[in-house]
């Protein structure tokens, strides 16, 4: 058996598949109906909505089989996003890949498989639309295009899910995605004791930006600030763009100390991408920040009015 290799763009395929927040979610209809047709299309055993994470395959639709998480080093979707195209085994039993692959040697006993990666518009796989059969069989060209056209139904669905909480300038949390993620990394830390911090940002002088040089330079600051933000706060933390110019960071397990250091890190980075982008102006911001304790019976909305006020007084303080 050969193990699926990692893909060169990992890093952010599991952070767009995570943002996505579909993993360990029930089935649901608009998925399940895919599977259903290709399953009775191809008169097939097993048809799957499968997403990749870090070490294991998770079954947002299956049909045909039981389990909804399976281990992603011997699966064959981890070979399937690696693929530009259609991957096809007409029979396991012949190719060096999977002849010896615990699910072709013992249940569900797979002979066939075809799968078809779901990729999102920035080009990064998460997952398949897949078929198995327990005996082998010719794929035709056919049969390839229609399973494509079904893999372009379930890619719309997912579409949606991120226009919805993906900003679609930045392509970073939007309000609705950043509360979501936030909730559930606030209930983690209250179960397990984990002091948090809000950050507010707010970009100095963005409308005199858009006004004097375009609304182009305008969302290339946007855009620049959303990857220096990224680039300097860890992937357990949750980062989004509010709306406007207001971008907004919650952190975990990290003390006053800590974020100090962090934000003067955050303040090195924004220098040097104002000294290599070489505009006629500068990006700058405001930060609001305030901590609680795991016991804090505030919610996220209320933490981020907060981390407003504390902004503003920010702002006060430098005219």
């Amino acid at each position: 058996m050969i193990k699926p290799t990692v893909p060169v763009n990992e890093e952010a395929r599991l952070r767009a598949l995570k943002d996505l927040k579909t993993l360990d979610t029930d089935q649901e209809e608009r998925f399940d109906r895919v599977t259903r047709i290709a399953r009775r299309m191809f008169n097939v055993a097993i048809s799957l909505v499968t997403l990749i994470d870090e070490d294991r395959q998770f079954f947002k639709s299956k049909q045909g089989i039981e389990p909804r998480v399976l281990p992603r080093d011997t699966s064959f979707c981890g070979h399937t996003i690696n693929n530009n195209d259609l991957l096809i085994i007409n029979d396991t039993q012949t190719d060096e890949r999977f002849f010896d692959n615990p699910f072709v040697l013992n249940d569900p006993n797979i002979r066939f498989y075809a799968g078809y990666p779901l990729v999102l518009p920035e080009a990064l796989s998460i997952g398949t639309l897949c078929i198995a059969d327990t005996k082998p069989r010719h794929f035709s060209y056919e049969d390839q295009q229609l399973l494509k056209d079904l893999g372009a139904l379930v890619e719309q669905e997912i579409q949606s899910i991120q226009l919805a909480t993906i900003d679609d300038l930045t392509k970073i949390s939007n309000r609705r995605g950043f509360l979501s993620l936030a909730e559930h990394t606030f209930n983690m830390c209250k179960k397990n004791a984990l002091p948090i911090s809000i950050i507010l940002f707010d970009l100095d002088k963005f409308k005199q930006i858009n006004d004097f040089y375009g609304h182009h330079e305008g969302d290339l600051v946007l855009n620049m600030f959303a990857k220096t933000l990224l680039n300097v706060f860890k992937d357990a933390d949750v980062i989004g763009r509010l709306g406007g110019d207001e971008f907004v960071v919650m952190i975990s397990d990290s003390g006053e100390s800590n974020n100090a250091v962090v934000l003067k890190y955050l303040a090195d980075e924004i220098n040097q991408v104002n000294i290599d982008s070489n505009k006629p102006y500068n990006i700058s911001y405001s930060a609001g920040i305030v901590n609680y304790s795991s016991d804090t019976h505030q919610t996220v909305e209320s933490m981020i009015e907060d981390a407003d006020r504390a902004m503003y007084q920010q702002k006060k303080q430098q005219r």
